[in-house]
């Protein structure tokens, strides 16, 4: 591998899907529809030198090696660029939202509200990129880093969540099946799937390994020239439309001529102006279980990731032996709704007792990740009633992280209001690995001043709303990224 940033020339092809894989487009997903003229033209089109991209030597500050930060700065790297990235605690710490071991990358996105066409086509396109970067790289560093595994969604009854997913996927020829519950239990008998009215199955999704393709992707970026520092950042003020610096935690100050803000759940900590009362930071559990001795059916490649109401998990990866996953499992299960009832308004709440949220739970800095023994009860349950064999399999460990999630429940890159040569770029709203290997991309392209698709660049606009003044809790979507 060559340790020269790859030039902006060789590229700039690779951004044809910023504006292809805008809404309603399905030719870069099945690969059955050519490219349009712009496209094709944009592919052959010379390095951009328009006013408003990046001069070609500048220094791009990116704060936060995450998920996002570390393709962020790998791409303005290989743009040419010299790139400082900055973390407060480390590569993939376990403060992390990407701290974590394993992520599941599927496009079963039928329960967003906005844009859900770019979010299944970009997912997508992100498993594409991680097969790629496994072509690219695995040799490199000895492991791969992406498992197709599959992915099946079982629920008792259609929903709007199921419905509208698979209408997503055949608008855009994305390859899925409906099984017959006798279907799904021929192929992976070890899943209980008695009762379950809707099984659809996604044989393209698969697992990324968190922790590990972060640490690798920095390393990648250093080999090319990315110098990482690690400390405490806090901006510069804003003048005359600009960012003056950065002071990190020793009183160092550094300038650069663009700064990309990748921070996560601090996001809003370190720019609390521009994002105050628009993110909220809910903590996600996971469980990894111990399968049986001497049995592979838990086991990577013989069983499919799964989703079922409020949880997701997957098999155990042979690579590292962390467990069988499962994430976002807690409340026990509903009582049987009577006769002629199932239409009935649920009973109101009654009325709780229990002690207001922990603030220091808000907190990325100071909450404590540990699960508890009514999150592992519920993580149990589910075990007990779609994988019987696993009902009493040892818990081997538990992971917790914060999500970010903005008011909008979509992405953010956009500039930090004020200031021209400041970027924001993050609210991965439970789902942000699996989009990174996408949106670092984009983040790097927005930054050096090419917006591609402007509907795209309008969804992922900073929101003008905010949150209602209300304790947030830490209550968890079940969503199966973060």
């Amino acid at each position: 591998m060559s340790d020269a940033p790859e030039s902006l020339e060789s590229t700039v092809a690779r951004r044809d899907f910023l504006r292809l894989a805008g809404l309603g487009t399905g030719a870069l997903i099945t690969g059955g529809m050519p490219m349009s003229a712009a496209a094709e033209s944009l592919a052959a089109t010379a390095p951009l030198t328009a006013q408003g991209r990046a001069r070609a030597t500048s220094h791009i500050i990116v704060v936060g090696a995450g998920a996002w930060g570390a393709f962020t700065s790998w791409h303005l790297r290989r743009a040419g660029h010299r790139v400082t990235l900055i973390d407060q605690y480390g590569v993939a710490n376990s403060r992390a939202t990407s701290g974590d071991e394993t992520r599941g990358i599927r496009s079963s996105y039928g329960d967003r509200t906005l844009t859900p066409e770019l979010w299944t086509a970009w997912a997508r396109k992100s498993i594409q990129r991680w097969r790629e970067f496994d072509a690219e790289h695995a040799k490199r560093f000895g492991t791969r880093y992406f498992f197709t595994t599959g992915d099946v969604i079982l629920r008792e009854r259609t929903e709007p969540f199921t419905t509208k997913t698979m209408e997503l996927w055949n608008k855009l020829g994305v390859k899925h099946e409906v099984l017959t519950t006798d279907e799904a239990k021929r192929r992976w008998p070890q899943i209980n799937s008695d009762g379950q009215g809707v099984v659809v199955y996604e044989p393209d999704a698969g697992v990324a390994r968190a922790r590990d393709s972060i640490q690798a992707v920095v390393a990648l970026g250093r080999d090319a020239g990315v110098e990482f520092r690690l400390g405490k950042v806090t901006p510069g003020p804003i003048s005359n439309g600009r960012m003056n610096g950065i002071t990190l935690g020793d009183g160092t100050k550094l300038e650069a001529d663009a700064y990309v803000f990748c921070c996560g759940p601090w996001m809003e900590k370190v720019l609390p102006m521009a994002l105050k009362n628009k993110t909220r930071l809910p903590i996600g559990h996971v469980c990894y279980f111990g399968t049986p001795m001497g049995d592979d059916r838990f086991t990577y490649p013989n069983i499919p990731t799964w989703n079922v109401p409020g949880v997701t998990g997957w098999a155990a990866l042979p690579v590292d032996s962390r467990g069988f996953r499962v994430r976002g499992a807690i409340a026990p299960p509903a009582p049987p709704r009577a006769p002629g009832a199932a239409d009935a308004p649920p009973p109101p709440p009654s009325p709780s007792n229990a002690p207001p949220p922990d603030p220091r739970q808000q907190d990325p800095d100071l909450s404590s990740r540990w699960s508890s023994q009514e999150r592992i009860d519920g993580s149990r349950r589910v075990l007990a009633k779609y994988f019987p064999a696993l009902a009493d399999a040892p818990l081997l460990e538990t992971r917790s992280c914060h999500y970010e999630s903005s008011v909008n429940r979509n992405f953010i890159v956009d500039r930090v209001p004020g200031a021209e040569n400041a970027w924001i770029a993050g609210m991965g709203q439970a789902e942000g690995f699996k989009f990174s290997i996408v949106m670092g991309e984009y983040a790097a392209w927005r930054v050096l001043g090419d917006s591609g698709d402007p509907t795209i660049a309008e969804a992922f606009r900073l929101p003008t709303q905010e949150y209602d003044p209300q304790p947030a809790t830490n209550a968890s979507r079940g969503e199966d990224d973060e």
